[in-house]
């Protein structure tokens, strides 16, 4: 079965342009129950392989390294925050139209007032290293 991963930036979406923090901590509640919810039944059907909410980009760091001398860490810059990945779903599913499936009922998350946020979700399948002798 394809392997997708479900990938939710900070933007908000049609549905909500108010940012998290400004949310009333009863939506908020509401909002992180639905991710709990979903992720209880995709796991109750098989289909998920791993859902994690990410650290926001304030404790972000970028790393370069050219194979010689000592790692270069930084705090960024960063593209705007609404472009930073806030979590993601890997889901292993019959196909790609499940996973499309999937993703539009995350994207129906509710944000304030339990009206559904419309968040955008990027959907790109997992594709496997191909065999090769090394």
């Amino acid at each position: 079965m394809p392997k997708f991963m479900l990938l939710q930036n900070y933007e908000g979406g049609p549905g909500c342009t108010v940012p998290m923090s400004d949310w009333d901590p009863a939506d908020i509640k509401a909002h992180i129950r639905f991710q709990h919810d979903l992720n209880a039944e995709l796991a109750a059907n098989g289909e998920l392989v791993d859902a994690q909410g990410l650290a926001g980009p304030d404790a972000a760091k970028r790393v370069t390294f050219d194979g010689r001398s000592v790692p270069v860490v930084t705090d960024g810059p960063f593209p705007e925050t609404k472009e930073l990945l806030a979590g993601y779903r890997l889901i292993d599913v019959e196909s790609e139209t499940r996973a499309l499936e999937i993703a539009a009922k995350a994207s129906a998350s509710p944000g304030p007032n339990g009206v559904p946020i419309q968040q955008p979700i990027e959907v790109r399948q997992v594709m496997g290293a191909p065999d090769t002798d090394f």
